[in-house]
């Protein structure tokens, strides 16, 4: 796909030789859409981030981030690369001892060599798009969790990124603060001209935003498409997943040996 930012090729990967995360993964993520990547618990969708980081390389396979191949680049190559990605976090991971002011200024201060002045303006522009200009001096300790959280956004968008990625960044907020940062998201992405990505469980906050859909499961990508191609699909997993149907082709039980013999002590 000629207008993809990000490229994943038949990546293969694991954690161990017993527990297989990728078993030959593509997926391709639109230059300035929002891509919504889901799927059951322990499908790897955080560990897709990972690897789009460079933070972790693939077995096999090939990722491709503004046509760079991310696990050929070497430490100093990767560093760059990464000025151009945003992270928030889903803990928003704020240096605790820095004010809000100083932990959107680190980033800078660690890339560029910017004077005190310019500093200022660009860490002031970005909390204003968050709206929490006026707590520049407060610390972390004294943020509420939805606060936290716009400050980590601004702190990921300080250096103007190519890309955004979220790890689930509607978990634990308040129905208000819920609102704001789904709405954030979407502003943002249109008005500063991102590519983002989403790994997220919640379905009506992610589809409300997102241009494009992967669904993960066992290794691959079951379904992709748009919100209502994927809420229209035929198919029963996907259907399940969407709904949160208890009952489909999505297994309760993780796979074990036979519940009687386990309860008697016999080989599982």
């Amino acid at each position: 796909m000629s207008d993809s930012l990000v490229s994943i090729r038949d990546v293969h990967f694991s954690w161990n030789p017993s527990r297989e995360i990728y078993s030959g993964v593509s997926l391709e993520i639109p230059e300035g859409k929002i891509t919504a990547i889901m799927g059951p618990s322990g499908t790897g969708k955080t560990t897709l981030l990972r690897l789009i980081g460079g933070q972790l390389r693939p077995g096999s396979g090939n990722v491709e981030v503004a046509g760079q191949e991310i696990p050929e680049l070497n430490r100093e190559q990767l560093y760059k690369a990464r000025r151009r990605m945003g992270m928030l976090f889903q803990s928003g991971a704020l240096l605790t001892d820095l004010s809000v002011f100083e932990n959107i200024a680190f980033p800078i201060r660690e890339h560029y060599d910017f004077t005190e002045s310019m500093i200022r303006d660009l860490v002031l522009m970005k909390l204003e798009l968050v709206g929490l200009r006026g707590a520049r001096d407060l610390m972390p300790s004294e943020l509420s969790g939805g606060m936290k959280r716009r400050v980590a956004l601004a702190r990921a968008i300080v250096l103007d990124p190519l890309l955004m990625m979220y790890d689930e960044p509607f978990t634990g907020l308040d129905p208000v603060t819920l609102g704001t940062i789904v709405t954030l998201i979407k502003e943002l992405n249109e008005s500063l001209g991102l590519t983002s990505v989403i790994v997220s469980h919640d379905i009506g906050e992610t589809f409300s935003i997102a241009d494009h859909v992967c669904i993960l499961s066992e290794g691959k990508v079951v379904a992709a498409g748009s919100p209502d191609e994927l809420m229209n699909s035929d198919s029963e997993f996907v259907q399940q997943f969407v709904n949160g149907k208890p009952d489909g082709p999505m297994p309760f039980h993780y796979p074990a040996g036979d519940y009687t013999k386990d309860l008697l002590g016999g080989d599982s």
